[in-house]
């Protein structure tokens, strides 16, 4: 497998983008809804799947499609071709306020492991497929269920992580102790386990939850410090109910605080 080698440059700080520079026919391949800008020459097509099995037929089309089902993603991606006799560029933007992750797959002995909704695009040649998780526990209480996504090539690839980013190196042995929906990704090398967090305090009245996720390395391990779930729930609790009344962003004095800080919706 030989992916296309393309060039890049990544702009913003919370809210970031990719730009990609194409060569003359050079493809990228991304997600549904990650578009956000491209220059004149560049066409646009729907495909089935990541586009890395567009030789094999309508069964190994069919079938790439199918892996994309299990993950939660749509059965079809966009390809980006640079139909120009000169360079052009096309640039994808983060889903939610986060970073963008460049990963050489090369540099990571040809696969990376990553949370279903982490992919943003990739050079064509890279392989959008499915990890099972072997292990029952990491499969009903991992967060992440039994499937996580595995990126597979020698072509870059672009993932995105929520909030702030942290990349840890872990040596031969050593153990990260991690929120299941922290993770980003990790290399292949990294073992992936979930641990109970023990004490009837800390799993009633905790908050976090029964389980962390346990990594092991040798690897790259990539944590992200706000999990789109997070945020969500976030937003969700604090949107007004079906009477027009909210949570008063915890204030004591309801309404009247309203008045005060300013927020003087009707």
């Amino acid at each position: 497998m030989t992916a296309h080698e393309i060039d890049y440059e990544i702009f913003g700080e919370e809210m970031q983008y990719v730009e990609i520079e194409l060569d003359p026919q050079e493809v990228v391949v991304a997600e549904a809804g990650s578009f956000m800008m491209m220059e004149n020459g560049i066409q646009m097509q729907t495909i089935f799947g990541d586009g890395s099995q567009q030789q094999s037929g309508f069964m190994g089309k069919i079938l790439s499609a199918g892996k994309r089902m299990l993950t939660g993603e749509s059965l079809f991606m966009t390809a980006y071709q640079n139909q120009n006799v000169m360079k052009a560029k096309v640039s994808f933007a983060s889903p939610y306020p986060g970073k963008i992750v460049p990963l050489d797959l090369r540099r990571h002995n040809g696969k990376f492991i990553c949370q279903k909704d982490a992919f943003l695009c990739a050079a064509k040649g890279v392989s959008v497929g499915i990890e099972f998780s072997k292990k029952l526990g990491r499969g009903l209480f991992g967060g992440e269920g039994f499937i996580m996504q595995k990126l597979e090539g020698d072509g870059m690839a672009f993932v995105h992580a929520g909030g702030t980013l942290a990349k840890k190196e872990l040596g031969a042995g050593e153990v990260l102790k991690v929120d299941t929906g922290c993770i980003v990704g990790f290399e292949q090398t990294v073992d992936y386990d979930i641990e109970f967090i023990g004490g009837i305090k800390n799993s009633i009245f905790g908050g976090e939850g029964l389980f962390f996720a346990t990594l092991r390395g040798p690897g790259t391990v990539y944590v992200q410090s706000l999990p789109f779930s997070r945020l969500a729930d976030r937003i969700i609790a604090s949107a007004p109910r079906s009477g027009g009344s909210n949570r008063e962003e915890g204030s004591i004095l309801g309404g009247l605080g309203n008045l005060l800080d300013g927020d003087n919706r009707f």
